[in-house]
């Protein structure tokens, strides 16, 4: 595998066997327009929770014929979060994904120890990917969504699942970046004393599979003559596949910077659970959800 931009993903997840999916509450055109395009790719077959009626009007007036999929209704946006997942336990989808429902039902019913979805201990968090047309290649980057000040210890499983999703990409040896303000180890910011210390345990071998660095501008994390102008010796710098950002806001405010105003093309999945959940904003678009799906079949096991 080898891509540089989503479009090459989707190429790739149409050579792949076809997987099903689970909507949840699934009655929004956005979703279901994306659902539909991925189902005529070959990618997925496609399970919506929620009401029927509604999903049928909305299929309607979108000229979609709703016998395309498998309709199992919900009332509330809640029971078909609880339908989903435990379609999910059942073994009857291997993916899921967020419709016209809040995140944090959605979360919530994806962490309800019920359905087992979330091993004791597990972390959820956010991985989006994103295509920047200024950029040489992908980006992953970790959390832009769910957890607002990761501790060391969640940052470690963070760039662990970095990696992974790197090398499920195609990734050989996945670059992390750890972002920060600057590239001295101060240690009255958190986001430099926590790199310093990860950067030791990269260093110990705590890592293996990746090259992590850090803490880390962003400008030496994505430019080269950022990096050679401030003297910075890595092979991270200016070629980072992975951003990890010390909080929420950063990464969001990182996230929505390119999605408003620099016309990249992202995906986004939370990864933890037993299966990849798409989880994207009730506001993007239908090719913003295609990407994400077509990520979640490449994360799936």
């Amino acid at each position: 595998m080898n891509a540089k931009h989503l479009a090459d993903l989707i190429l790739i997840a149409k050579d792949r066997p076809k997987q099903r999916m689970v909507l949840v509450n699934g009655v929004d055109g956005h979703s279901i327009e994306a659902a539909e395009q991925a189902r005529r790719l070959g990618i997925v077959d496609v399970t919506l929770t929620g009401d029927q009626s509604q999903i049928e009007t909305t299929c309607k007036g979108h000229e979609i014929d709703a016998s395309h999929f498998e309709i199992v209704h919900a009332e509330t946006p809640e029971d078909a979060a609880l339908a989903a997942v435990r379609l999910i336990q059942e073994g009857k989808a291997s993916l899921v994904m967020k419709g016209l429902i809040n995140t944090d039902k959605y979360m919530r019913a994806i962490l309800n120890k019920q359905f087992g979805l979330v091993v004791p201990g597990g972390l959820l968090t956010h991985v989006s990917l994103i295509d920047n047309p200024a950029y040489h290649k992908l980006l992953i980057v970790t959390d832009v969504a769910i957890i607002p000040f990761p501790t060391l210890a969640q940052k470690e499983i963070m760039i662990r699942y970095l990696i992974e999703v790197g090398q499920k990409l195609g990734i050989a040896r996945p670059k992390v970046a750890m972002i920060a303000p600057t590239e001295q180890i101060i240690e009255s910011i958190p986001a430099c004393a926590d790199a310093g210390q990860l950067k030791q345990m990269a260093l110990d071998g705590h890592f293996p599979g990746g090259l992590v660095d850090g803490p880390m501008a962003l400008d030496v994390a994505l430019d080269k003559e950022s990096a050679q102008i401030k003297n910075i010796q890595s092979e991270v710098a200016g070629d980072a596949d992975c951003l990890l950002f010390p909080n929420i806001d950063s990464g969001n405010v990182f996230y929505k910077t390119n999605t408003r105003l620099c016309g990249s093309e992202q995906a986004a999945v939370v990864v933890g659970a037993k299966v990849p959940a798409v989880l994207s904003s009730r506001g993007d678009s239908a090719q913003t959800k295609l990407n994400s799906i077509v990520l979640a079949t490449l994360m799936s096991r």
